[in-house]
């Protein structure tokens, strides 16, 4: 492999090898872009930030982004199969299933509600 060197030298050797080397990666781009493209809805945006901050079910998300429950539930299930999205059946209820980040152990703030309206 010939020695990469860019038109105008920084002295930065290390780092433009490192970056040339990454850049060398499509698959890693390719995981970054199935990302941005499953984001690509507003809708999805606001649900996905929704679940950032707390952990909640269907009937509850729809209710804060007021939209209905199978246009909410659909979105949920892009989410969710793009792995940004996980749930976890309640046992004290059952049947309800909640939703958060797959990117965090527990919602970002605990203490934040939302105001009953």
């Amino acid at each position: 492999m010939e020695k990469f060197a860019l038109p105008h030298c920084h002295g930065e050797g290390q780092r433009e090898e490192y970056l040339r080397d990454q850049l060398g990666r499509p698959d890693t781009f390719q995981n970054v872009a199935d990302t941005f493209r499953l984001l690509d809805d507003t809708s999805r945006v606001r649900i996905f930030w929704l679940l950032c901050h707390c952990e909640e079910c269907v009937i509850n998300i729809s209710a804060m982004v007021d939209m209905t429950s199978p246009a909410v539930s659909h979105h949920l299930r892009q989410l969710k199969a793009g792995g940004l999205i996980v749930s976890r059946r309640r046992f004290i209820t059952g049947r309800r299933t909640r939703k958060r980040a797959g990117c965090c152990t527990r919602p970002l703030s605990r203490s934040w509600r939302f105001p009953v309206l």
